[in-house]
């Protein structure tokens, strides 16, 4: 039997060629025929540039119907598909060109449109057909996490591994033969690209394909729509919405949360203004989806709900020993979801997998009696600002190298509408404020841009010298929201 993935999409397809797959807000869009054709299309065009089982091939490309096309054809000629944020700098982009070695780097002008280089050669090659033979530990993907030194790790992501926790999630999430998603994230990561896209080839049913999140054209949208996955962006810039009321989400079945903590308070006002309660699930790039709050059940605000069907969860000890119940502790885990490694990083990799295949995801947590698993903090002091992945130790190092910097640290502080904000706090004259500035301008992607730097004259330190981020997160705590 073909593990391919795309060999597993290809079979739900194959239950209604002439049923949509993806449409814009107009509603036109590209049948599952129609889609599946488009990435033989690519694939041909992927082998005539020398692409083969294996090959790296970079992307980093705005959203569209094409991209999707390319990332199935990546899986179906067994070529390993590398995505990357639009928002990374030139800078940050020659890291991964080195890190990969791929065979192809794709760039926004290769895709823009069926008239860029790339899309109009795919649309000028024969279908080529062919889905590549594949076992389930081979590599489908490789989504690259920044680490807290600041170094970007490939995790390697297997056809097994994405399919194993697609199939769990669209099994748990009750997804029916005619639901709708509307989908509004971007799909360089594993939310978008694999949790979204992927449970919805499997339902073989339509996906309502937008460029970004508009909170008018999503609420317009709803009642077309059975499903909706989103940040917890999403849902506070829907409940400032006045419009957005309980007729407005009738028809949605599950308003699913994650790649970020959802607020208890934004969890209780979101029921209360409709009557719903929010999905909140938890996952991460090496292993997907982890936990998710029950369909059908009390989910309960603050909590990310249980481990999945055949994921193995435990609140341990820095030795891997399980703690008692309601102590917090790591959360490691282990299962067909967990990924096989980091890209060219063996010493990476035995650090965070143990030798019996626990992985060590680093998230502090605590689990009850019932197996509900509540994020209490994160032991890599990790940003998650508007769904994003910020690790502060790249941010430092970008400042730290600017003359006049004598150092500084970099935290997380509470935002409104982000969850979390960047706070840069500098050792230094404010008369170098300028170059930090242009620095951070020229070596950053945007989103992980400080929302506020702040020059002082020494950082908080312990008796051994290590400077104390939680005195900082305290001091700064309403820097951006006023209080």
């Amino acid at each position: 039997m073909n593990a391919n993935l795309y060999a597993r999409f290809y079979s739900s397809f194959a239950a209604d060629w002439d049923a949509l797959a993806l449409v814009d807000a107009g509603g036109n869009g590209l049948t599952f025929r129609e889609l599946d054709q488009l990435s033989a299309r690519f694939a041909a065009a992927l082998r005539a540039r020398g692409v083969g089982v294996g090959d790296r091939v970079i992307v980093q490309i705005e959203k569209t119907m094409g991209a999707v096309a390319l990332y199935l054809a990546c899986l179906r000629s067994g070529a390993i598909f590398v995505p990357l944020n639009t928002a990374y700098t030139q800078t940050e982009v020659d890291y991964f060109l080195i890190d990969a070695e791929p065979r192809l780097f794709v760039a926004m002008a290769d895709m823009a449109g069926p008239k860029a280089p790339l899309w109009a050669e795919a649309l000028a090659m024969s279908p080529d057909n062919e889905i590549v033979a594949s076992e389930a530990d081979d590599i489908a993907v490789i989504v690259y996490t920044s680490g807290t030194t600041g170094r970007s790790k490939g995790a390697m992501l297997s056809h097994g591994n994405l399919l194993s926790n697609a199939e769990t999630l669209h099994r748990i999430w009750g997804f029916v033969p005619d639901d709708v998603l509307i989908h509004a994230l971007p799909i360089f990561h594993v939310h978008g690209l694999f949790v979204a896209l992927h449970t919805m080839f499997l339902n073989g049913s339509k996906t309502i394909f937008l460029p970004k999140f508009d909170v008018a054209q999503v609420i317009g949208l709803m009642p077309q729509a059975t499903l909706l996955m989103g940040v917890p962006t999403f849902y506070t810039r829907l409940l400032a919405e006045p419009r957005f009321d309980a007729a407005a989400a009738c028809t949605i079945r599950p308003f699913i949360s994650g790649s970020a903590p959802l607020h208890a308070e934004t969890h209780k006002a979101f029921e209360a203004r409709t009557g719903m309660r929010i999905l909140e699930r938890y996952g991460m790039t090496e292993a997907g989806m982890i936990t998710s709050n029950p369909l059908t059940g009390e989910r309960v605000a603050g909590t990310v709900g249980m481990p999945l069907p055949g994921v193995e969860l435990r609140i341990a000890d820095g030795d891997g020993k399980a703690l008692p119940i309601g102590e917090p502790g790591v959360i490691e885990i282990r299962g067909p979801n967990v990924f096989k490694g980091y890209w060219r990083n063996p010493e990476k990799t035995a650090e965070d997998i143990r030798a019996d295949g626990w992985f060590i995801t680093g998230d502090i947590a605590t689990e009850d009696a019932q197996g509900r698993v509540t994020i209490v903090g994160r032991a890599k002091d990790l940003i998650i600002s508007g769904g994003y992945n910020i690790y502060p130790k790249e941010i430092e190092d970008v400042i730290d190298a600017v003359p006049g910097v004598v150092e500084s640290a970099v935290v997380g502080v509470p935002h409104a509408d982000f969850g979390e904000a960047v706070v840069a706090i500098v050792v230094g004259d404010g008369a170098i404020q300028a170059g930090v500035e242009a620095a951070i301008a020229s070596g950053l992607a945007r989103f992980k841009h400080p929302g506020r730097l702040i020059f002082v004259e020494d950082l908080p330190r312990n008796a051994m010298g290590k400077v104390q981020k939680a005195v900082l997160r305290q001091s700064y705590d309403g820097v951006l929201t006023g209080k």
